[in-house]
């Protein structure tokens, strides 16, 4: 068990159940306990993704606080802010102007809003605290003794702030001016102060009226990688690369383990709520991250796998999970709010665990997606796309939305689509200065299919067809450059599709389409590069 992102969650389990209490919510119908998995077309696909990206988007337009334009922290939750959700909810705005949602100068205003505000709230050595009031800034404590500074929400904040500056690259006054305040309000943080009690780590939390008492290091595994990164890439208040290896690099659990049967180098026991592998990676791509300690695309798909198949085959068939109904994070739950995973599930689906797993998983998160908008699990969406949780077990769904669930959704889903947050951090230097300085490096992958994690049930890997390209898509790695020859086979071993005929191609990851005429079924990928023949048998969904 990860005892810091366990302790942070538990930490505002009291302080929100008594904020906002569990509703008299309307029970969940009981559908068939293994409904048939739905089949779509890609036109439907498309236009679902477009729904609850747009839904899940204006959480943070529409329903953002009115005089700070912060996300506030749920429905319901007034004046309180929320800054790692407004963070997220950044992006968000990125999303939605990219996609016309809202005016490229709409969006511009409200993210000035946004730091225009930050400038004057309540700071704690430059960090912000967890919750803010978002009329006045002034620090809102979300537990007795975290009334200051919380590191690790800072870091979601400004991670989304500096992908802004990426993405309002214009020369106009306004987008100008909104570059310069997200500077300033990024070289104002004293990352290093949060590593100044002598022990050589980095602290979540600090607090004017109670200091250390916290008493929470950074440790790995889990979702804070990225504060690392930014702490260590700070023009102004760095952190020493040994900070980040006698704090993070030393919490983690390096011998691999396995799951469900799949490897997992990182985390607890069945890799941790799968938030583990979404705030981190809204901006960072983890296909272009590797290190001494794991490869972190195969990390996240692992993580997610298993969290599915624990709820297909191995979590109590008293909860009602199956393939278009699984999903364990941390949210809202009958009894108020918990961190679920495997090795702690009430049987609660918080949607965001799938949906924001897309670019991992996407068939099998494309069937949870079809399935929140179907039918057999009753009014589990609304206003701001789908609500925080449901519990079949239970007859319970939330009528709650949550920032930092809904954020996740609308980001994760375009880095599935577009890639657009992924390619902003990689334009974003302090990012990549900070992966650099934390030993993260670019994977050279082996010739074959090294990003391709097979169902271990059926050996095959299911592709859903890209509702953006209505074909298939994969990765396909050549470990050096030169002549390459990849074919779509059928079960008979005749050619289906020829997608490479001996063609020249660089070393690295190629993301190949092919598939816009082949029927749904099962296939083999052949891929000959000079001496080597590599194979990979794949479902067309």
């Amino acid at each position: 068990m990860n005892w810091i992102t366990t302790s942070r969650w538990i930490l505002g389990l009291a302080l929100l159940a008594a904020c906002h209490p569990p509703a008299d919510d309307p029970p969940v119908p009981t559908p068939d306990p293994t409904p048939t998995p739905t089949v779509s077309s890609v036109a439907a696909d498309r236009a679902l993704l477009n729904q609850v990206q747009e839904a899940t988007f204006r959480y943070f337009r529409d329903y953002a606080h009115p005089v700070s334009g912060m996300a506030r922290e749920r429905t319901g939750s007034g004046e309180t802010v929320t800054s790692g959700g407004t963070g997220f909810g950044v992006q968000a705005l990125v999303v939605g102007s990219s996609r016309g949602w809202l005016t490229r100068a709409e969006a511009v205003a409200q993210v000035t809003k946004i730091c225009t505000f930050l400038a004057s709230a309540d700071r704690f050595h430059g960090a912000w605290s967890h919750w803010l009031n978002g009329s006045s800034g002034a620090a809102i404590p979300f537990s007795p003794k975290d009334d200051g500074g919380d590191l690790v929400e800072t870091s979601y904040l400004l991670n989304g702030l500096l992908l802004a500056r990426t993405y309002f690259n214009g020369s106009d006054p306004a987008e100008t001016a909104l570059r310069q305040q997200i500077t300033r309000l990024w070289e104002g943080v004293e990352w290093d102060w949060y590593a100044s009690r002598g022990d050589g780590q980095l602290y979540w939390h600090w607090s004017p009226r109670y200091g250390w008492a916290m008493n929470l290091p950074i440790r790995g595994w889990n979702e804070a990688l990225i504060t690392y990164v930014l702490a260590l890439a700070s023009p102004t208040h760095p952190i020493a690369p040994a900070v980040y290896r006698s704090t993070w690099a030393a919490g983690l659990n390096t011998a691999p383990a396995t799951y469900e049967g799949y490897p997992l180098n990182l985390g607890p026991a069945y890799g941790g709520p799968l938030f583990f592998a979404h705030y981190s990676f809204l901006s960072l791509d983890p296909r272009q991250m590797q290190d001494q300690y794991a490869n972190y695309w195969l990390q996240n798909v692992r993580h997610t796998l298993i969290n599915r198949a624990w709820c297909l085959y191995s979590a109590p068939k008293s909860h009602g999970y199956y393939a278009s109904s699984w999903g364990l994070t941390a949210s809202d739950d009958p009894m108020g709010y918990r961190a679920h995973q495997p090795t702690d599930d009430n049987g609660t689906v918080a949607p965001t665990a799938a949906l924001s797993s897309m670019p991992y998983t996407p068939y099998y998160s494309m069937l949870v997606l079809r399935n929140l908008y179907g039918t057999s699990l009753g009014p589990v969406t609304g206003q701001y796309g789908p609500y925080d949780a449901y519990n079949r077990s239970q007859s319970w769904i939330a009528t709650s939305f949550l920032a930092i669930d809904q954020g996740p959704i609308v980001v994760m889903l375009e880095n599935y689509r577009t890639g657009l947050l992924w390619q902003l951090g990689r334009s974003t230097p302090e990012l990549q200065t900070g992966l650099r300085q934390a030993g993260i490096q670019a994977p050279t992958y082996e010739t074959g299919f090294a990003l391709s994690v097979p169902e271990v049930r059926t050996n095959l890997v299911d592709l859903l067809r890209h509702p953006d390209l209505d074909a298939y898509q994969l990765d396909v790695t050549l470990s050096t450059a030169g002549a390459a020859t990849l074919t779509l086979l059928k079960a008979d071993g005749t050619v289906a599709e020829t997608i490479w005929q001996n063609e020249a191609k660089a070393a690295g990851v190629h993301a190949v389409r092919f598939g816009v005429a082949a029927v749904a079924g099962t296939y083999t990928l052949r891929l000959q590069a000079g001496p080597l023949t590599k194979e990979l048998s794949v479902a067309l969904r």
